[in-house]
């Protein structure tokens, strides 16, 4: 136990250099995908196609303006051949997503909130985004627990 001190101090430190590290993968996909690890950088993220969500959250106010790009994209980009996701953030929070959310709907991988770029510090750089407010059965607590913040890892099943 005395060892997460340590691991949170180290972490605080990387977050703190974040802009230095731009070049660096910040999603792993793995699992029943092309290739059987794939690790992308922001500026790869942003080359896929990317849109606006105004939707309202559960924690921030108002409703903000996402950008991002579309996570049935990013699935498709990698050849996802599963039913499910397993969500997996910076903070070692998992959460099993089905993959028909993403095609239902039209989640999101927030990259920036309001013109601002997502940062750990704000809940990025990737932050899974449901259009909560263009549907009703999205305003539930279910949907809130998918809403994954600092993303880290995908994986595929």
């Amino acid at each position: 136990m005395k060892q997460a001190p340590r691991i949170w101090a180290c972490a605080a430190a990387l977050l703190a250099a974040w802009p230095a590290f731009a070049d660096m993968p910040v999603l792993t996909i793995t699992g029943m995908v092309e290739e059987s690890s794939v690790a992308l950088t922001l500026e790869e993220l942003r080359d896929l196609p990317q849109h606006q969500l105004t939707t309202s959250t559960t924690v921030t106010d108002g409703t903000p303006v996402f950008e991002g790009f579309l996570m049935r994209d990013l699935l498709d980009e990698v050849q996802a051949q599963g039913d499910t996701v397993i969500a997996h953030a910076l903070n070692d929070y998992r959460m099993e997503i089905p993959v028909s959310d993403f095609v239902d709907f039209d989640v999101m991988g927030a990259l920036s909130m309001d013109g601002m770029p997502l940062n750990p510090r704000d809940k990025g750089p990737v932050w899974i985004v449901y259009p909560r407010d263009d549907h009703r059965e999205l305003q539930d607590i279910r949907f809130d627990t998918r809403w994954v913040w600092q993303l880290v890892s995908l994986h595929v099943q």
